[in-house]
């Protein structure tokens, strides 16, 4: 592959997709959201077009006129956006109108569909650049506690339940108690919330949903959520090992190790 279109949206996830295609040789052209993507992405890419949410007819016009026969998709749209600033082209309106609903699972899933229709191969980009995913037992920080164990056995098996109705990917849980489950509004939201109800010393757990399309819509852990978790005093983050995408994973369990909160694959 001497070519990979990418369909860029927040985070830093997209950057480090673009940054691994470039180490190999690889050209890359983003199609990136405005005010979602950062403008960092540029120096990874040998040609970047701007685009609002929703304009599907010129992301994937842009790709066929760069000759991009592959492609990834990377990084979310904030919900905010989403209900504020959504400028769906005819194109767009076409594909939500057949699809249906507008869990995201079924939005990036029709998305990538739209993509192949027009001969554009939609690929996982962590299996195809070989990135970091999550190893099974402690990757960082203090040792788990036989308490703290079952709390992430029972954060696992609830959001794994609420996963068959699309529903997050994110349990917090203290003391065998289900503090809160991520809904509409998001991770952040959602753990800023549990640790006003609960205080510190949370067990978050966060895994994919059944079912779950990993090219594109995969749990992933970085820098920014170790941060969040030290701000609101959590105690014991735990990812589902094999699958969820570590983004800079040496800067990330460094600061998990210097901050004393524990990082754990669970399998």
């Amino acid at each position: 592959m001497s070519k990979i279109g990418l369909l860029a949206g927040n985070g830093a996830f997209p950057i480090e997709v673009a940054a691994a295609a470039k180490a190999r040789g690889i050209a890359v052209v983003a199609v990136a959201h405005r005010e979602e993507t950062s403008p960092e992405i540029a120096a990874f890419c040998d040609r970047v077009s701007w685009i609002e949410v929703g304009w599907l007819e010129t992301a994937i016009r842009t790709f066929k006129e760069a000759g991009v026969k592959v492609a990834a998709m990377a990084g979310g749209i904030s919900r905010a956006r989403l209900r504020g600033a959504f400028s769906p082209d005819a194109r767009a309106l076409a594909m939500l109108s057949r699809i249906g609903k507008f869990s995201d699972d079924a939005v990036l899933r029709a998305v990538a569909a739209e993509l192949e229709a027009d001969g554009i191969e939609v690929i996982d980009p962590v299996e195809w650049f070989g990135l970091a995913l999550a190893e099974a037992g402690l990757l960082a920080g203090p040792r788990i506690a036989a308490d703290s164990l079952d709390d992430i056995r029972l954060g696992f098996a609830v959001a794994r339940a609420l996963g068959a109705f699309d529903v997050g990917q994110v349990v917090a849980v203290r003391n065998g108690v289900v503090v809160a489950v991520e809904a509409i509004e998001g991770t952040d939201a959602t753990l800023k919330r549990a640790a006003a109800l609960s205080g510190p010393g949370l067990v978050v757990a966060k895994t994919s949903k059944p079912g779950q399309d990993l090219r594109f819509d995969r749990p992933a852990i970085g820098p920014r959520t170790i941060d969040l978790l030290h701000e609101i005093r959590a105690a014991v983050l735990a990812v589902e090992a094999q699958k969820t995408l570590i983004i800079e994973p040496a800067r990330t369990l460094r600061m998990a190790r210097e901050l004393e909160l524990s990082v754990y694959g669970y399998s």
